[in-house]
């Protein structure tokens, strides 16, 4: 992973965090409220939920493979739910960060984040060159 496409998924990320909380109850930055400090604070947020998904995520999808198998792939829900859980966790040690009100919140919020991460993803270039085919 190049440095520009980790920071276009912590862009992606960041964006997909902030919307989800406005549009879903339960799911809050804990901000003094200025604008400054509330786009830290997402930044923040962002760029840890960035790595619990780039180092935590492949572990648990590959010990729950069977759950995934079983629940023709709608075990991603779960596992996305976890993740959520997860960085609201590591941020309640800190006066900022996320917090996430329940298990049923998280699962809602994390399928809104990757609808919205999905579309970010096919709108914002990934960092990577693309090769043109000639023919």
């Amino acid at each position: 992973m190049t440095d520009m496409s980790f920071l276009i998924k912590v862009l992606i990320n960041g964006v997909a965090l902030w919307l989800t909380s406005l549009w879903v109850s339960g799911v809050d930055f804990r901000t003094d409220d200025t604008p400054l400090n509330t786009v830290i604070v997402v930044a923040a947020v962002a760029l840890l939920f960035t790595v619990v998904n780039a180092i935590v995520k492949p572990l648990v999808k590959l010990v729950s493979i069977l759950f995934y198998i079983l629940t023709l792939g709608l075990f991603f829900l779960v596992v996305n739910a976890l993740m959520l859980l997860l960085t609201s966790w590591i941020t309640g040690f800190t006066d900022y960060g996320l917090t996430v009100d329940g298990f049923w919140t998280a699962v809602l919020a994390g399928l809104i984040i990757t609808i919205i991460a999905v579309v970010l993803t096919v709108v914002l270039p990934d960092g990577k060159k693309k090769e043109r085919s000639r023919r």
